[in-house]
């Protein structure tokens, strides 16, 4: 039974099953979709719980909590006792905690499932990254992590008007009616369809996660990649923390307004993510981050230049320029996820546990930094130093950390090494 459920990548080295990436999709958006379809509800709790829209905010800034925690603590378990009986434990967690949020009486009680429905979810985050390494070629990842991306990105932009829909027509708690039949649905996919990726050697081998990040920290292209990617995440974070305070309180526009200009980064990241499925398979990675790291400066610096000349006091020009930056973005951000997860494969869940750790707990504090500068200033102008900033800082980590030549050489030179100590004993 064991043996049935072992993947062997050689089967499928060309092209993904369908079966498998729906897997994927469902792995790594049921978390964020659970998010984003309770955000349009927060007015209603504050109401019904008779509680202050700040405890109820908690609902998500607990929740961010959650996926952050979850990285860190379910990938390292993924290298050490497999793929998918974490991934079972995990899903299984979510769908109990959904459910408790339908039962929920108090304010606390829906955090705390919120909280769980979290911890619980978020393991398909982490795990799906790991999994696509394990079944895919280096120069396969980031195409995949791109392919993934893109699709889950369709229904988390619709969750939002998902979950508000539901909310008008059937009450807030229906909105966990909706989410425990997609984390039931995701948790049957799993046991039943998803086979054990990570192979038996690989896990006695991995070290625990102390002697994994102890291989990964000491690697300094793994730690270029993780802040080359964490650090354009938080652009993302940091604009979508100061937008908001830019587009409704600085030029005067609805936060409908703001939402429909904002959709239009998240279609730019959407179109990037599938460019860069086009483009992956006939270029290196490091050629791929350069191209996004290129936009996402030359975006950054005429978005900065539109503020001093006074130009980006209207959505349309801070827009323009920022869908330039989204679009490189997707490129810089999956194609330094893949080139983080290739320094050591053997311990790749706790690879993507790192990342997506760092990634949650600094883009939180980049979102905050972000509503500081956009409430706290006239103008965008802030905003916009702290974006370029940003992104010189991403290049630098590429410039600085990563050896020419990026996953390549850094594998030579694991291998050099390994070759010397197996010399020496």
């Amino acid at each position: 039974m064991t043996a049935s459920l072992t993947y062997n990548s050689s089967d499928d080295s060309n092209a993904p099953s369908r079966a498998m990436l729906m897997l994927l999709v469902a792995m790594t958006g049921v978390a964020p979709v659970s998010l984003y379809m309770l955000v349009p509800a927060l007015p209603v709790l504050a109401t019904s719980f008779d509680s202050d829209i700040s405890l109820v905010q908690m609902t998500v800034s607990l929740y961010m909590v959650g996926i952050a925690c979850s990285q860190i603590i379910m990938g390292p378990l993924s290298d050490r006792y497999g793929r998918r009986p974490v991934l079972i434990g995990g899903l299984g967690l979510m769908v109990l905690a959904t459910i408790g949020g339908i039962f929920a009486q108090t304010l606390p009680q829906l955090i705390l499932a919120r909280f769980l429905q979290a911890l619980g979810g978020a393991s398909g985050m982490v795990i799906s990254r790991a999994i696509i390494r394990d079944i895919y070629e280096r120069d396969r990842v980031a195409s995949m992590i791109s392919l993934v991306i893109a699709v889950m990105m369709i229904a988390q932009m619709l969750s939002p008007l998902a979950g508000g829909l539901i909310e008008i027509s059937l009450g807030w708690r229906s909105i966990f009616y909706a989410l425990t039949a997609l984390s039931v649905v995701t948790f049957a996919g799993v046991a039943l369809a998803l086979p054990e990726t990570r192979r038996m050697a690989d896990r006695t081998a991995s070290g625990g996660f102390a002697g994994g990040a102890r291989s990964l920290l000491a690697s300094r292209a793994f730690i270029g990649y993780v802040l080359c990617q964490v650090l354009a995440s938080s652009i993302i974070f940091t604009f979508a923390g100061g937008g908001p305070y830019v587009v409704v309180n600085q030029m005067g526009r609805s936060s409908a307004e703001y939402g429909a200009w904002f959709a239009t980064s998240g279609f730019a990241y959407l179109v990037g993510n599938l460019a860069c499925v086009r483009f992956a398979p006939r270029h290196s990675l490091e050629k791929l981050i350069w191209f996004g790291l290129v936009m996402q400066l030359a975006g950054s610096l005429l978005n900065l230049l539109w503020g001093v000349m006074g130009l980006n006091q209207v959505p349309s020009w801070l827009f323009f320029t920022h869908m330039i930056i989204m679009f490189g973005n997707a490129f810089t951000m999956s194609n330094s996820a893949a080139g983080a997860l290739s320094i050591r494969p053997q311990v790749a869940g706790t690879a993507s546990g790192m990342m997506g750790f760092l990634q949650m707990g600094f883009g939180s504090l980049c979102s905050q930094f972000g509503a500081w500068l956009g409430g706290n200033f006239a103008t965008p102008v802030p905003l916009n130093i702290a974006i370029v900033a940003l992104s010189l800082a991403c290049a630098s980590t590429m410039i600085f950390l990563v050896p020419r030549g990026g996953v390549i050489a850094t594998e030579d030179l694991i291998e050099q090494a390994e070759g010397e100590e197996t010399g020496l004993l």
